[in-house]
């Protein structure tokens, strides 16, 4: 079991869902983040102050997937979230020692589903 984490451009988000869906992976939690990287921000002007903003938007994605799936996940969400510039994202994958369905009690892949 695997735990992908991506961040991602927030409007890329509708095109990773379409690719992720179409890969059968249905399961996700998404959240907004802030963040910075290679792109180090940008300079913008407020009644005549300026001031850097170098933490950008962005939406980060995490998805529990048994073994078979992670190589389809990876796939997709980079089919989906690429434009070819700086700052399309980056994809982190941990290993999962446990995951337990609350509802039922199941453990390992099965509580994945």
């Amino acid at each position: 079991m695997k735990l992908v984490i991506a961040y991602i451009q927030p409007h890329k988000l509708k095109d990773v869902k379409q690719t992720l869906y179409k890969a059968e992976v249905h399961k996700m939690s998404v959240t907004n983040a802030l963040g910075c990287g290679e792109q180090a921000g940008y300079e913008e002007s407020y009644r005549g102050i300026k001031f850097e903003v170098n933490l950008l938007k962005k939406v980060r994605l995490e998805i529990a997937v048994n073994d078979n799936f992670l190589d389809g996940t990876i796939e997709a969400i980079i089919e989906g979230a690429k434009t070819g510039n700086i700052g399309d994202g980056k994809i982190f994958i941990l290993d999962l020692p446990e995951c337990i369905r609350i509802r039922t009690g199941e453990k390992g892949s099965k509580a994945i589903g």
